[in-house]
Formats: structure tokens, sequence, C-alpha cells
């Protein structure tokens, strides 16, 4: 295992799913980590090197208000996790789930981006955005959540193109179906079976490939697919 110096990450959606366990792998690799969500995680709070925020990044007052906060910090890595998806014909959608969604998936990470971007490439950092397979793709039902996911893969794609000069290395990670309680508001879920889904950890796996290459050395889009396609509808209440 390779043990990196006491460099400082951001990771937003920290304390479930994708987010924590990318957390715990970045904690495991010696970073201090500062962890950004609604509500903490009682086993990550106990770690010495992990720090938490309370705030919550579909609220546009509260992503300000982090941000003049992370002005003051030196980063080395900014992941942006944090995210939700609603999935229906989109007249259907309420305009506070659009404009959350939008404010979540896609606002957020660029005002963010914004807010520690000096000091990620002055300490020749990592931006990592974990995007979605349906940033990829156009599916039914996805128009905002897709279109949300695309425009952060292609801030990250443009971002990637103007920052080459610094020695910040930007990644888009696209996951396909990840176990997680990303599915816990809605009629679908992940498969059973286990080579028909991703797990949290896998995304962390990619994370830690990222940081162990050579520095002179990008991977600028990373897709995670199942080895099988599955999806399992949940019973009717």
């Amino acid at each position: 295992m390779v043990v990196f110096g006491m460099k400082t990450a951001v990771v937003t959606g920290a304390s479930r799913g994708i987010g924590k366990a990318v957390t715990q792998r970045l904690l495991l690799l010696n970073y201090k980590v500062i962890g950004i969500s609604r509500t903490e995680d009682e086993e990550l709070v106990k770690h010495k090197n992990f720090s938490f925020k309370k705030a919550d990044l579909s609220e546009e007052k509260q992503t300000l208000q982090l941000c003049k906060e992370l002005q003051e910090e030196s980063i080395d890595i900014l992941l942006n996790i944090a995210g939700f998806g609603r999935f229906a014909p989109h007249e259907e959608l309420s305009l506070e789930t659009i404009s959350k969604m939008t404010q979540l998936n896609l606002t957020t990470p660029m005002l963010l981006s914004n807010a520690t971007l000096r000091s990620l490439k002055k300490n020749g950092g990592y931006l990592i955005n974990i995007n979605s397979i349906e940033a990829l793709r156009a599916s039914k039902f996805a128009g905002v959540y897709s279109a949300t996911k695309a425009g952060l893969k292609a801030f990250g794609d443009a971002l990637f193109e103007e920052t080459r000069k610094s020695s910040l290395s930007i990644t888009n990670i696209n996951p396909d179906m990840t176990e997680s309680s990303f599915y816990d508001a809605l009629r679908f879920e992940t498969s059973d079976k286990e080579d028909e889904k991703l797990l949290a950890s896998d995304i962390a796996d990619a994370v830690e490939h990222i940081l162990t290459m050579r520095k002179g050395a990008v991977v600028s889009e990373y897709t995670i697919r199942s080895l099988h396609f599955g999806i399992k509808k949940k019973a009717k209440n």
C-alpha cells in the first residue's frame, strides 16, 4: 500500500454511500479529510484525521458560506461526490426537485471548484468529479439528472484543458449503478447479484488508482460498469 504524506482532501457527501467509502479509503491512505454532508457519521467523526462540516449543498446560501470557509484552507484534493436523482416524466418533476438537483449535481461542484482551484493548482493536487454513466448517454425519465451529470463532465473536461499548464490532475469518474443509499427514495434499486452492480468500494478503488499513478499521467475519464446488467424494481406499497 502506498502511504501518502499528510495532505488534505475535501469530500462532499462523505457520510454515506460512495462518499463514505472514498473517505474511509483516503483516511487509510493517511489523508486528512474534511467531510461535508447534511448529517455526520458516528464512525468517521471518531477518526483523528477527519473533520466534519455540516452543509446542505442543495441550498445556495449554505454552499456559498462553505466556499468562503474552504478558501481559507490548503486543499490537495476536491472530490465532488454528493448528488441525487429523481427519474420520472419531466412534467411530473416538481420545480423544487429540478432546482435542487441542478444545484447539488452541477452548480455546487462548480462553486466548490472555484473556491479551491487556486489551492489545488498551487499544491499540484487532484479534482475528481463523481459523475454517472448517465453523463454519457440519453435515458428516458432522466432528463434533468442526465443533463446535470453531462454538464459536470463537460465542466471537468474544459477545466482539464484550462489548467494543463499547472500540475493539477482532473478526472471524471462515470460509475454505473452502484449499491448505495442513492436508491432509497426511488422505485428501483441495484440487483442482488454481485456481477450486476457496482459496490461503493469499487469507486474507492478507482480513486486510489488515480492518486497512486505517476503524476505525469492523468486518467481524465474513468468509466466503471458492472460485468452484467441488472436492475431490481421495488415492490409497491
